[in-house]
């Protein structure tokens, strides 16, 4: 079943979330993710949440998810994101089959 990790990111180290923007995308395609939004632009259709950066990545599963998100590949990755920038992070799993 696939499963999305769904990333609020407020950037305050421009120059170091960059290089995190270089090494991320090899980490997440090794584990089988994908990116299925990555910065665009956010319109609020209802309430008042308005993230400055969001990210939708999708894994095939959520056991690949987490071992994308534990794994060496990440690892000094995420420590750039996490010198760089403040992160809200979930993992929500997804329909087998999409509804419709």
């Amino acid at each position: 079943m696939p499963a999305f990790v769904a990333v609020e990111i407020d950037i305050h180290d421009p120059a170091t979330y960059e290089r995190y923007k270089e090494l991320a995308p090899h980490s997440i395609a090794a584990y089988g993710g994908r990116y299925i939004v990555r910065g665009g632009r956010v319109e609020i259709l209802e309430g008042t949440w308005k993230p400055s950066r969001l990210v939708l990545l999708e894994f095939p599963s959520a056991e690949r998810a987490r071992a994308w998100w534990h794994s060496p590949e990440y690892a000094e990755a995420k420590r750039l994101r996490q010198a760089s920038a403040s992160t809200e992070m979930i993992l929500v799993e997804g329909l087998e089959r999409p509804i419709g």
